[in-house]
């Protein structure tokens, strides 16, 4: 079993994020001031996305528990395809785990049409922000106390709808009112 902080896991996104961002640069031959700030509200919501989904929300003697990582004996206990099993028969808390996995991705459906041109449409945004929160519960898989559920595809994926409706309509209105 491995243990992770959230200040390695940070540092190790930051890291990568600094190393793609320079890559690209170069392949580009161009850099831009204002696109770099606007893909580091990127890099905040996956930053801040990390936080919540891989590092228990409650903190323990003031500090962020540590992500472990490894494989439970029963993968079986780790999955859950039933929609909204969870959030009702498992535990306590389970209105504010809807609201945060709902809030949580309001932010991906309005920054990343923003910021990557290839989603021009409200259905590529979602399916990007579907896709995305996809691979996150994957990759709780591997790690040791966290769970993979299809609410939380569901709850993120509605998160995401709600963030690009605010971002398309916007768009839709601002058309609207430049062809006046």
């Amino acid at each position: 079993m491995i243990e992770i902080t959230y200040f390695q896991l940070f540092l190790f996104i930051t890291i990568i994020w600094i190393i793609t961002r320079c890559i690209i640069a170069i392949r580009l031959k161009t850099f831009s001031v204002k696109r770099e700030i606007q893909l580091l509200l990127v890099y905040v919501c996956i930053v801040v996305i990390c936080r919540f989904v891989c590092f228990e929300f409650h903190l323990e003697n003031g500090k962020i528990q540590t992500l472990r990582v490894g494989f439970e004996d029963d993968i079986r206990d780790m999955i859950n395809i039933i929609p909204f099993y969870f959030l009702v028969d498992r535990y306590h808390g389970w209105q504010m785990n809807i609201i945060a996995n709902i809030a949580m991705f309001i932010p991906v459906g309005i920054v990343w049409p923003i910021c990557f041109r290839k989603l021009d449409t409200i259905k590529k945004t979602i399916l990007a922000g579907a896709g995305f929160t996809l691979l996150i519960e994957v990759t709780q898989l591997f790690f040791l106390g966290r769970h993979t559920d299809v609410d939380d595809l569901i709850l993120n994926t509605i998160g995401v709808v709600i963030g690009a409706c605010i971002v398309f309509l916007i768009r839709r209105k601002q058309k609207k009112n430049s062809s006046l």
